[in-house]
């Protein structure tokens, strides 16, 4: 089936004869409007329907020329492959394609290679000539492995009637992204064979991704002096997954995953502008306002950037042939880098959205003084989690049990203490934390609260007297790109013998594209109701999904009598692969009161 390394599985669900046989019936369902059967798995059959979205026609020939100029509206690089002007990925693959070419025979075996942009610059193999030509754009072709490999940046894998096109429907394609020393896909091999018939990886699998690997060292070789100098220097600072880097040079910009998670792209470019022009002159600082610390070595310098974070950034000179031919900078938060000189406990907690982290960075920041420091924000946002991380071992006290009494008039002298859910306080447990904090105004005290009904006077001078040290933690809403690193951290643990729960792209998409409106907590009770109770086996595809999860958002908010009628013609239009004529007549309603009712949705 569809596959891309380490997103989907590999093996096979059902013998590959059967599947492939229900995978003709149902591709030929789809293409005639008839329902599907269950079963088709759910990044198939969205393929299939981006491909008749962009109007591709099933029965199309091969080679697609490619489109010329290759509209600009749809593409996002701005360096074309001139016809007299070679690919420098051609270059770099062709001594490898040539040697091995040969090897393919005069069967239906084929080579390809493609650029970034999926037009084919090479091919051999199948009554292919070694010439450049055609395309495997999606957009023009549908389905096909070469557009899977880049879009996942995974060898990926596409057999038979997962393809779109007729011509394709009995190959088995396997492709490979190739990238350039600064880790950029720069464009796919792909060896297309037969149509397999086993389970077993593709058998031109190891080809690809030698061919691949020759085409990178290509690459590699005919990077420029200086620019290997930069990589060279880049890759010695960026060791390991979480050393924040930004390599700057001539037209070169490499940044690690970690330095693109702390920076905002205006950020990169701030950095980048202020660290060349300095290095024009000095060599020895960043943009922004830069303050010396007197603590750092030399190169060290704290940066401040437009998008409010602050860092240290050690700025070191990249020379090559005795002139500068560029910089390194090695970035930490902070918030982090004080961390160890003030005392201050680094969070932990799973995420690393900006939203998230100024937050949790603010409060590490106000919870390294004694003071009492309230953490505002809905209902399973995190709020408990990150005082008990900001505080160590406090004694917790929570609202929502009831009276907190004397354990409230009388907390340990050395120990912090965290008060949940103010917004349930009784009035008595009120004017007791106010006489409190009248008497002890520096006390370690941390407060969660949960706006919603206005709180009385009492409750206000407590949330007043703490205001000027709060902070508001985002709804996960607010972060979806956090809910990928969020999933590990909510899943139960495995029995033993029982692989841990991954997920498909198609679930994680719909995970991130839900509201959640109870936040984190709402997101662990989804996960491990499906950890517990789930039968099938490899990740977790979107149909397993809770029905609203699954169907996401509506465009605007609808009434419970809306929601459970949206849910069920949601549900037929499931039942009927799409087909709103059979969906209509399943429900009993005309077609354009289903038309109707879908506008109303939308808003």
């Amino acid at each position: 089936m569809t596959t891309a390394e380490h997103s989907f599985p590999v093996a096979h669900p059902f013998p590959v004869e059967s599947s492939v046989a229900r995978l003709r019936r149902a591709r030929e369902r789809f293409l005639t409007g008839r329902p599907l059967p269950d079963g088709v798995p759910d990044e198939v059959t969205s393929a299939w329907r981006r491909a008749r979205f962009f109007g591709v026609r099933h029965d199309a020939a091969w080679p697609v020329p490619a489109a010329a100029g290759k509209d600009t509206a749809l593409d996002d690089t701005d360096d074309p492959v001139r016809p007299s002007e070679p690919a420098p990925l051609l270059v770099a693959a062709r001594p490898a394609l040539e040697r091995i070419a040969p090897s393919l025979g005069g069967g239906r075996s084929a080579l390809v290679l493609t650029d970034e942009r999926l037009r084919v610059l090479w091919s051999a193999g199948g009554g292919a000539d070694g010439t450049r030509g055609g395309d495997l754009d999606e957009r023009r072709v549908g389905h096909n492995s070469a557009a899977l490999a880049l879009r996942t940046g995974r060898r990926a894998e596409v057999h038979g009637p997962e393809h779109f096109l007729d011509v394709w429907q009995d190959v088995s394609a396997v492709s490979v992204p190739v990238r350039d020393p600064a880790g950029r896909a720069r464009g796919t091999v792909t060896v297309a064979a037969p149509l397999c018939a086993d389970d077993a990886p593709h058998p031109g699998a190891a080809l690809a991704e030698a061919v691949a690997a020759l085409a990178e060292a290509g690459l590699a070789a005919r990077s420029r002096p200086a620019e290997r100098v930069l990589l060279d220097a880049y890759l010695a600072a960026a060791r390991g997954e979480n050393h924040a880097v930004v390599a700057f040079g001539g037209h070169s910009r490499l940044v690690s995953p970690a330095a693109a998670r702390l920076l905002s792209p205006a950020d990169l470019q701030d950095l980048e502008r202020g660290t060349l022009a300095e290095l024009r002159n000095s060599g020895h600082a960043a943009s922004g306002k830069v303050t010396q610390t007197a603590s750092d070595p030399a190169g060290t310098h704290a940066v401040h950037f437009p998008s409010g974070v602050s860092c240290t950034a050690g700025i070191t000179p990249v020379r090559h042939l005795g002139s500068a031919v560029g910089a390194v900078a090695v970035l930490e938060p902070l918030a982090h880098a004080s961390s160890r000189t003030a005392g201050r406990t680094p969070i932990t907690l799973a995420g690393r959205s900006v939203p998230w982290r100024r937050a949790t960075e603010r409060a590490a920041e106000l919870a390294a003084h004694r003071a009492p420091l309230l953490l505002a924000g809905e209902r399973g946002t995190g709020k408990a989690a990150l005082a008990r991380e900001l505080l160590g071992d406090p004694l917790i006290l929570d609202a929502a049990e009831g009276l907190l009494g004397d354990a409230l008039a009388l907390p340990p002298r050395n120990r912090p203490l965290v008060v949940r859910h103010a917004e349930r306080l009784a009035q008595p447990d009120v004017a007791v934390l106010n006489r409190l904090l009248d008497d002890h105004p520096d006390a370690p005290l941390v407060v969660t609260y949960t706006p919603g009904t206005p709180p009385g006077p009492c409750l206000q001078r407590l949330l007043d007297s703490v205001s000027a040290r709060s902070v508001t933690l985002p709804a996960l809403r607010e972060r979806p790109e956090d809910i990928e690193a969020l999933l590990p951290a909510v899943t139960p643990r495995p029995a033993a013998g029982h692989p841990p729960l991954t997920w498909t792209l198609d679930a994680l998409r719909a995970l991130e594209r839900y509201p959640w409106h109870g936040n984190v907590t709402e997101l662990a009770h989804v996960v491990r109701s499906l950890a517990v109770h789930r039968r099938a086996t490899g990740p977790v595809r979107r149909a397993e999904l809770p029905d609203p999860v699954r169907q996401g958002p509506a465009d605007r908010p609808l009434s419970p009598m809306e929601q459970a009628e949206r849910t069920a013609i949601l549900e037929a239009l499931r039942r009927h692969g799409g087909n709103k004529a059979r969906t209509a007549a399943a429900l009993g309603i005309g077609r354009a009161t289903l038309y109707r009712k879908l506008r109303s949705y939308r808003g």
